[in-house]
């Protein structure tokens, strides 16, 4: 399929998708028919694009334990690859002003995900006490982007300190993701689709507990961010 097409194809697939995750939204409140739809989602982005997967470290996650999943970011097939490859029930933050995209945003809004406003740290901050609600009393796992953007080179950018400000202060443990090689699938700015494989491997848990102090988390940002960086594939 000619790569304007494919893009094409999914923003349709996408937007169908989204009705039924809305109406999902409103009737179960578990919000455990939402996530299962964005399994199929996922299945069905790689579908139509051809491209693929490629999930190493699945033996490093407890499936009923709760975790801060945080990850490099460079693609937006980043957010179907962890939807497809996380094993378990996982939240995520996404930016406020997506919101108020008809459909696709009104779906992110009445789903379990967190907008973040980044222009109000008071707002930001009861964005993560929901995250923390998530995690504490749903039991939901919560995925963030450390880089707070997307990298237009798929170089691993520096990261920012509230998902370790997260983990470390609901004691949960990290699990260090690393995606490869979907800045070659759709570089951000670009709405061309090339066809190749996504790389995607979880490492080990990291214990969050320890890290109480400003300077802590920033010593646990580092670790986890080398960690990512050791397993990342150019």
């Amino acid at each position: 399929m000619v790569s304007y097409l494919k893009v094409f194809a999914v923003a349709v697939y996408l937007i169908l998708v989204s009705i039924f995750a809305l109406i999902f939204a409103y009737i179960d409140r578990s919000f455990t028919l939402f996530l299962k739809l964005n399994k199929i989602l996922s299945i069905g982005v790689f579908k139509i694009t051809g491209v693929n997967l490629q999930i190493t470290g699945l033996e490093n996650i407890d499936k009923n334990t709760t975790y801060v999943y945080v990850s490099n970011h460079s693609s937006q097939f980043d957010i179907a690859s962890l939807q497809h490859s996380i094993p378990q029930k996982f939240s995520m933050f996404y930016k406020k002003e997506l919101s108020s995209i008809p459909i696709f945003g009104w779906a992110l809004w009445a789903g379990p995900y967190i907008p973040i406003d980044r222009k109000s740290a008071e707002k930001a901050r009861r964005s993560l006490e929901f995250a923390k609600f998530l995690m504490d009393k749903k039991h939901i796992s919560v995925l963030l982007f450390a880089e707070g953007t997307r990298s237009r080179t798929g170089e691993i950018l520096p990261f920012k300190r509230g998902a370790f400000h997260l983990a470390a202060t609901s004691g949960h443990p990290i699990i260090p993701v690393t995606i490869s090689g979907s800045q070659k699938i759709m570089s951000k700015g670009k709405f061309k689709i090339n066809g190749g494989t996504i790389k995607i491997h979880f490492d080990k848990p990291v214990n969050t507990e320890n890290a109480k102090t400003r300077s802590e988390q920033i010593e646990l940002m580092e670790k986890v961010r080398n960690i990512i960086i050791k397993n990342h594939i150019i």
